[in-house]
């Protein structure tokens, strides 16, 4: 077979231009990555794009927990104020309990507990960023409000632990407070607000301890004074609370005007509901939950979530729990320290002694519950930023396993590809066929 001039300058050129090609991605190599496109390497490409992905993702979720962090940590600081706050104010109800203070004493310590509670609100108001850390989704509102002017209050009666187990037959009906209510007879009396049942003063405080000594466990409907209706026809769903008081416990004209009339041993007896003149702070934030994922998998909000509502750190009580009818009003733990305090300013020694100390307690207990939540869920994120941390470097790892370039190996591919380059041009340059031009020159 007889093989032209042509067909030998056209296989060497093919195999010159191989070569080049050879040291020219071997050059491209130097940069330190080996696959710039998936043709490098199929496989390896593939590889390399899923933990381009992970990388990405692991740097959204450390950007997360960190901003979570930041959120939690915020407000773990103003939570820790509020709670300081309401300390105060269950030692100055202890105080305020003791029947040795006078008038200017009592007074005095009112005016700590108004300061104390003033300064809590301040705190909820707490920004970041300029975001309210305690308005839920609503962060761009001031969330807490309180009224310069005093309103009328419902006053109520907060069970005891002792109470509470007595007078808590039903745990479907179970109550913490009971509604304070003034009879024409001048004596005072208490409304359970989920069986309708009244009591007299008198049993609450002392009639109840004398049946439990008796071997009494629970309350029966023979030791109520009498019974109201909480229901309005052709209502079915307790109306008593909502239609007469708005849910930060303000009492509304109907509540107002509202009297009901029971037999008390054979004398009709009308009863009002008992208030207390004092200050409201009112919530403008809602009940929302701002979430920051912290890993891949399904969304749980109650690990997500990095912000704690005014329902959760300040609780629900009588006048807008669950069963009032009314909404939660984000406010319910401030506005019962008002009441305290008012109650305080007002010489209600025996008042003080018995409720007011419960309550404190209780509005305390629910600013720490809340408080030891949000830790529990910034130690969670605290752990995240450490794992995400260890497998950024596990990732950047096998990228660079089946990406990163053989620096040692290109070296001596690299000389030996240009190697082989440099003698293809010299050996072409003698052994190729002369061409009519190079005779002529």
């Amino acid at each position: 077979m007889r093989i032209s001039s042509t067909q030998m300058t056209n296989n060497y050129l093919a195999q010159l231009n191989r070569a080049f090609e050879q040291k020219t991605k071997l050059m491209e190599q130097s940069d330190g990555s080996r696959l710039h496109r998936a043709s490098d390497d199929a496989v390896g490409y593939s590889k390399y794009l899923r933990y381009q992905n992970s990388s990405t993702e692991n740097t959204q979720y450390q950007a997360n927990v960190k901003n979570a962090v930041s959120w939690m940590k915020n407000s773990d600081s103003a939570l820790v104020d509020i709670a300081d706050c309401f300390s105060t104010v269950v030692a100055k109800s202890n105080a305020a309990a003791n029947t040795t203070n006078n008038e200017s004493d009592m007074t005095a310590i009112s005016k700590e507990m108004l300061a104390m509670v003033q300064q809590a609100v301040s705190d909820a108001n707490t920004q970041v960023n300029s975001r309210y850390l305690f308005a839920g989704q609503s962060d761009m509102v001031q969330p807490y409000t309180m009224s310069t002017n005093k309103v009328n209050r419902g006053l109520t009666k907060t069970l005891d632990d002792t109470q509470q187990s007595f007078f808590n037959v039903d745990p479907a009906k179970s109550v913490s407070q009971m509604l304070t209510l003034t009879g024409s007879d001048g004596k005072t009396y208490y409304a359970n607000t989920k069986t309708g049942d009244v009591y007299s003063q008198d049993f609450m405080n002392t009639g109840y301890k004398n049946k439990m000594a008796a071997g009494q466990t629970k309350v029966t409907s023979a030791d109520a004074v009498g019974n109201i209706p909480l229901f309005s026809p052709p209502d079915t769903s307790p109306t008593i609370i909502s239609k007469n008081f708005k849910n930060t416990g303000e009492i509304t004209t109907a509540g107002s005007s509202w009297t009901q009339p029971v037999t008390v041993n054979g004398s009709t007896v009308n009863l009002k509901f008992a208030t207390v003149s004092q200050q409201i702070v009112t919530y403008n934030g809602d009940d929302k939950y701002i979430s920051m994922v912290k890993q891949n998998g399904a969304e749980d909000q109650s690990s997500d979530t990095v912000n704690v509502t005014g329902q959760d750190v300040f609780g629900t009580d009588i006048f807008d729990d669950a069963s009032s009818g009314n909404k939660p009003s984000g406010s319910a733990a401030l506005n019962d320290m008002l009441t305290v305090q008012a109650q305080t300013a007002g010489c209600q020694y025996s008042w003080m002694s018995t409720d007011g100390i419960t309550m404190a307690n209780n509005s305390y207990n629910a600013v720490n519950t809340a408080e030891t939540k949000l830790a529990a869920r910034q130690q969670v994120y605290t752990d995240i930023e450490t794992m995400l941390s260890s497998q950024k470097l596990t990732i950047t790892g096998d990228i660079s396993s089946v990406a990163d370039t053989d620096v040692a190996a290109l070296s001596v591919q690299l000389m030996t590809a240009e190697t082989i380059y440099s003698m293809s041009l010299s050996v072409g340059s003698k052994v190729l066929p002369k061409s009519l031009a190079d005779y002529l020159s």
